[in-house]
């Protein structure tokens, strides 16, 4: 039994939400580039239809993006494994700041691999759900805050990297302000249309900055609600 199912005979899944299910999606993702193992470990055991509606469960292994309400939707499975494998490639971070909790599904894929997961979500009743996912599931080393992510969670900084899951025009600076030394953020950057998925790093003569490749993502909007 796996790393989240053993605390909920649910999220095991039956038919289009059983492992079968999970094990043909991860096939998927390898064949399109996915290479690192243990973000798809994660994924594999991960049970994504419990960050859905039940309407839409029987899709949740498919490739796609899907609504969770309020203009927000939960991420394409290869932009989350795309952005998580980006995000650890040079090294296993131990504080992760995850800008846009949206379903959770982001923070708990983070909350496998890393010591400790800290996400801030603008819309309370989306954050309220997501909360209630991880108790279900289990999942003890996410802390999460009701919060305009533009601002970060400048308390708590510095963290060893930052994943930003909405899109702006430029990189906000406070989260850049909020990265430890040596740390890592991935982010899509750009107006819509224009999307790119950006990492960047410290460098000895400043910021690293490197495209991964077109993304489309909601905007990242300041404010709660």
């Amino acid at each position: 039994m796996s790393l989240f199912s053993h605390r909920n005979p649910q999220a095991q899944g039956v038919g289009m939400t059983s492992q079968r299910a999970r094990d043909r999606m991860v096939e998927r993702l390898q064949a399109d580039g996915i290479r690192d193992r243990r973000v798809l470990d994660v994924i594999r055991h991960l049970p994504r239809h419990q960050f859905i509606d039940e309407a839409l469960a029987s899709r949740a292994y498919e490739d796609t993006a899907l609504p969770i309400g309020r203009g927000q939707t939960i991420s394409q499975p290869w932009v989350v494994a795309r952005m998580t494998e980006a995000l650890i490639e040079h090294g296993l971070p131990g504080r992760v700041l995850e800008i846009g909790t949206g379903s959770g599904y982001q923070a708990a894929v983070l909350a496998g691999l890393v010591a400790t997961v800290y996400t801030v979500e603008r819309i309370e009743e989306l954050l309220r759900s997501a909360r209630r996912r991880f108790r279900a599931l289990g999942i003890a080393n996410i802390r999460s805050k009701h919060d305009d992510g533009r601002l970060g969670w400048p308390e708590e900084a510095p963290f060893d990297a930052i994943l930003v899951t909405a899109a702006d025009a430029e990189l906000q600076v406070a989260l850049l302000q909020q990265l430890a030394p040596q740390g890592c953020l991935v982010a899509p950057v750009g107006p819509p249309g224009r999307q790119v998925l950006t990492r960047i790093r410290a460098g000895e003569d400043g910021w690293l900055r490197e495209a991964l490749g077109p993304v489309s993502f909601v905007p990242l909007l300041g404010g709660t609600g």
